[in-house]
């Protein structure tokens, strides 16, 4: 059976599965990143990780994988196959595509962004299926963004395209981590809210999770750090749709998972904000977790297919 590997690598986890030519899941595996043992070990465990999918591939269905993607976090040149810089991992220009391919003999390799691919995959298979344009949002960690145009994700031309989280909607906010204040995901993103209710309860263990179901509850502590996010949010993703006008909104990460509780207010915000603008349809991610090692598949079927034709 013809089959690709494809690779989803995280702060702490990795997920992998062997993906069959009409995207079904044949086998799926997850092992820990260790990030802590430093870059090179990460590295080395990536390799080690597509190795073991292709000797099971090859033995289970009596051929090599043909392809394989993966799909990385941070600063990613894609067309070089480069991860530039990622932050959690540590690492600076890894030639992943060119070890990756080593390792696995020559298997041609597609290197993508971690978010981006994600959104490759719900706007192909998932919450953006049919759908010509379209905006992914994971709200998790931090905040990012998908482009989506007629079947593809767009990188830029320096591979930034998307990065919504940095929109700075409060000057003057808080400190972010890219160097400017009041950027988006220091305000909504499920980190934000996790800190913010945790302060406003004093329990340093509480997070975004627990806040949403005191919202459900009623808390009016959980309200107003909820209202805040949802504000900011709908601020951040007005400016996302002036500028793109996109056919769907798709929202995913842990914040998502609260359903009605984000979407109904969210939606709602949105509305209030909009003057010229159409609003899109804003629906919740329908991949979960997956997406992301289900988009690192379409890329390595996408790179055959391009070969294919070239």
């Amino acid at each position: 059976m013809k089959h690709v590997i494809a690779l989803d690598v995280g702060g702490t986890g990795m997920k992998a599965a062997l993906v069959g030519a009409d995207g079904e899941l044949l086998h799926t595996a997850r092992r820990p990143t260790e990030r802590e043992r430093g870059p090179d070990a990460v590295i080395a465990g990536i390799l080690d990780f597509a190795a073991e999918l292709h000797a099971i591939g090859t033995e289970r269905y009596g051929t090599p994988a043909a392809a394989a993607g993966v799909a990385v976090p941070g600063i990613v040149d894609e067309a070089a196959g480069i991860a530039v810089y990622a932050t959690n991992l540590g690492w600076r220009d890894a030639p992943l595509r060119a070890l990756l391919s080593e390792r696995l003999a020559g298997v041609p390799v597609a290197l993508g962004h971690d978010v981006r691919a994600g959104g490759l995959a719900e706007g192909r298979i998932g919450a953006g299926e049919g759908t010509d344009r379209f905006l992914f949002v994971p709200l998790g960690t931090g905040i990012a963004g998908a482009i989506g145009i007629d079947g593809r994700v767009e990188a830029g031309a320096h591979g930034y395209a998307g990065e919504i989280g940095h929109i700075v909607v409060r000057p003057g906010g808080p400190k972010c981590g890219c160097g400017q204040r009041g950027c988006l995901e220091t305000l909504a993103s499920a980190s934000a809210v996790s800190r913010a209710w945790a302060a406003a309860v004093g329990d340093p263990e509480a997070d975004a999770a627990d806040c949403a179901k005191a919202v459900a509850s009623g808390d009016p502590r959980a309200v107003a750090v909820w209202q805040d996010a949802v504000a900011a949010l709908a601020d951040g993703l007005v400016i996302a749709l002036t500028l793109l006008d996109p056919r769907r909104l798709i929202i995913g990460g842990g914040l998502a998972e609260a359903r009605d509780t984000l979407f109904v207010p969210l939606r709602a915000a949105a509305a209030e904000r909009v003057t010229f603008q159409q609003l899109p349809d804003i629906v919740p991610a329908a991949l979960g977790d997956t997406a992301g090692c289900l988009g690192a598949g379409l890329l390595a079927w996408d790179l055959l297919a391009t070969e294919v034709s070239a």
